[in-house]
């Protein structure tokens, strides 16, 4: 039950900023051409600075995903799982340390 409710407030959390960050985007594009259209060099103005913006923002919460998945879910995942073994496996190595092939 924790997995499941660490997972969902990731993810939703991780949702609610990319679409929150497009929908301003769409809006801002859609309603504040003015703003959209100030220049900040020769032809890059502000509406292209924020589109490549949004490709950055998707990179920078995968990598957020992927490291608090690592940090808060994955340990829990392993805990369930040796226990649905019956604690058969032998300790993960930690997050941070060298990585060992299995």
């Amino acid at each position: 039950m924790k997995l499941r409710r660490r997972f969902a407030y990731q993810a939703g959390a991780l949702v609610v900023a990319f679409l929150g960050s497009y929908m301003a985007y769409l809006l801002l594009s859609a309603y504040a051409r003015d703003f959209m259209s100030v220049q900040i060099a020769d032809s890059i103005n502000v509406a292209l600075l924020l589109g490549i913006g949004q490709f950055l923002l998707t990179f920078v919460l995968a990598w957020a995903f992927g490291r608090f998945s690592a940090r808060a879910i994955d340990p829990l995942a392993a805990q369930i799982r040796d226990q649905a073994d019956g604690g058969a496996r032998s300790p993960r190595p930690a997050v941070d340390g060298p990585a060992v092939s299995r």
